[in-house]
């Protein structure tokens, strides 16, 4: 069998434009022509070419590198610098421009709140092309790593036995400096011990300064890498890390994100109302429905959302307590508006006790506690010494509410598509691209990096669902 092989010394008649060798209907086209059509004076950034000095890479070709590469992945600044010089396609949207990683580096650190706003203009030029329509819109959020190790997040608890160990370690060395110096004075020894010693009052020092800090900030971790990211539990298997809280706005007809944020706090309770609210001001107009997974069952962030006469579908909480005992579960449990007062599936009275303003609900409890004890079920209902307590929301009727909602049957429809429509993106960027972490500290920084990735998901699907003549040809026009 012959082999057919190449030669990299034969002489070639090769194209002399770059413009030669990318095809019509490659990809970069539509990533180029998106980025021709920001608006930079709304992102901050100033196109002025008689700026006063030195001269700099074009930030209209910077920004098409930032969002051409982070849709493929290729997110390092080293790795684009490496992509500049051997990769056709980014050859050609630089127009042979090759920035070196430090200047890449800088102008993703200076433009963080520019690239932030990317996300925001893709969404409304994907609103003027009728693929977004933001009647129905999901949201769901994920645990990022940040750019920091989880050994630097310090609490008070191990700063104080940092501080005990490393006044012991002094103690001892001074001890041992003491005996060298009596006995060699001179010695190599006592020089290495002199050593240690600077070291672990140096250690004690920068100790003292993050019990500082943390007194300070009344916070109770603190990454003395990326001081504003988060000890947050992973899923998956992943553990404890030290990252940040994705949330993610998706737009029910095409899955195409309308919205993306990070936070710090360490569950989705209390994001519900922040994040549908902000991707109603993106798109400058009301969903008429919203939905979430439990994780989302707030109350109190659901009735905002309610309270502007958008459905809400959002399945209740699932509440140990609430479900205990099975048949003594608090949906058995009668309650009495004229009395205020429960009754329990065995008869008894459960009486108002005292309320909690701060997680706005009011407390329960069986008016005698012998009386629990001396019931048949006492042991399943509940092993509370004090007898059986339930707990009612101020807006206890509201949510009673919204989960008839939930359970109604056009509501089980639109909650059974959430799960494809808002986890797509999340997939595609963890798996296909490879995102397991921010490469940006902080959180104006790790926004944009989210937002870069969010407009990268959009621009993707915008080509799978035109096709690249048509997509080019749409952002033209619009």
């Amino acid at each position: 069998m012959a082999f057919i092989l190449g030669e990299r010394y034969q002489s070639q008649l090769l194209p002399a434009r770059i413009e030669d060798y990318i095809g019509p209907e490659d990809p970069v086209r539509v990533y180029d022509a998106f980025v021709e059509k920001l608006d930079f004076k709304e992102l901050g950034i100033d196109l002025n070419p008689n700026q006063v000095g030195a001269p700099e890479f074009d930030p209209k070709a910077m920004v098409k590198f930032l969002v051409y590469g982070y849709a493929y992945g290729i997110r390092s600044s080293r790795k684009l610098e490496r992509a500049a010089h051997h990769n056709l396609s980014f050859m050609w949207l630089l127009g042979g421009l090759k920035p070196d990683h430090k200047t890449i580096a800088r102008f993703r650190r200076t433009h963080q709140e520019a690239l932030k706003k990317v996300l925001k203009q893709c969404v409304r030029l994907c609103l003027g092309l009728g693929l977004i329509e933001g009647n129905t819109l999901f949201v769901d959020g994920t645990k990022l790593r940040g750019n920091a190790s989880l050994k630097q997040s310090w609490s008070r608890k191990r700063c104080e036995e940092v501080l005990q160990r490393t006044d012991r370690r002094i103690e001892r060395i001074l001890s041992e400096c003491e005996a060298v110096d009596a006995a060699e004075a001179e010695s190599d020894s006592l020089v290495h011990l002199k050593q240690d010693l600077a070291n672990a009052q140096k250690m004690k020092e920068k100790v003292q300064e993050i019990m500082a800090e943390l007194s300070a900030s009344g916070a109770p971790r603190l990454n003395t890498t990326d001081s504003e990211c988060a000890t947050l539990k992973g899923k998956q298997g992943t553990g404890t890390i030290a990252g940040y809280n994705v949330q993610s706005v998706v737009d029910e007809k095409n899955g195409l994100i309308v919205h993306t944020d990070v936070v710090t706090d360490r569950n989705d309770s209390g994001q519900f109302w922040e994040q549908i609210n902000r991707a109603q001001e993106t798109m400058d107009r009301k969903c008429t429905v919203a939905c979430g997974d439990s994780g989302y069952a707030n109350i109190s962030s659901l009735k905002g959302v309610h309270e502007q006469k958008v459905k809400v579908i959002v399945p209740p909480a699932v509440n140990s307590h609430a479900t205990a005992g099975g048949e003594f579960a608090k949906d058995r449990f009668i309650y009495d508006e004229q009395s205020d007062t429960y009754q329990c599936p065995a008869g008894h009275t459960l009486k108002y006790r005292k309320s909690n303003e701060e997680a706005r609900q009011r407390i329960y409890q069986i008016t005698q506690p012998r009386i629990c004890h001396d019931c048949p079920h006492f042991g399943v209902c509940t092993k509370a010494k004090g007898g059986r307590s339930l707990v009612r929301l101020f807006d206890e009727e509201l949510k009673e509410q919204l989960e008839a909602q939930y359970r109604e049957s056009d509501s089980q429809a639109i909650y059974r598509i959430r799960k494809q429509k808002v986890e797509l993106p999340f997939g595609h960027i963890k798996r296909n691209l490879g995102v397991q972490s921010f490469l940006l500290r902080g959180l104006k920084g790790v926004r944009a990096e989210a937002a870069l990735l969010a407009s990268a998901f959009n621009l993707t699907r915008i080509v799978n669902l035109l096709g690249v003549t048509q997509a080019v040809h749409q952002l033209g026009c619009a």
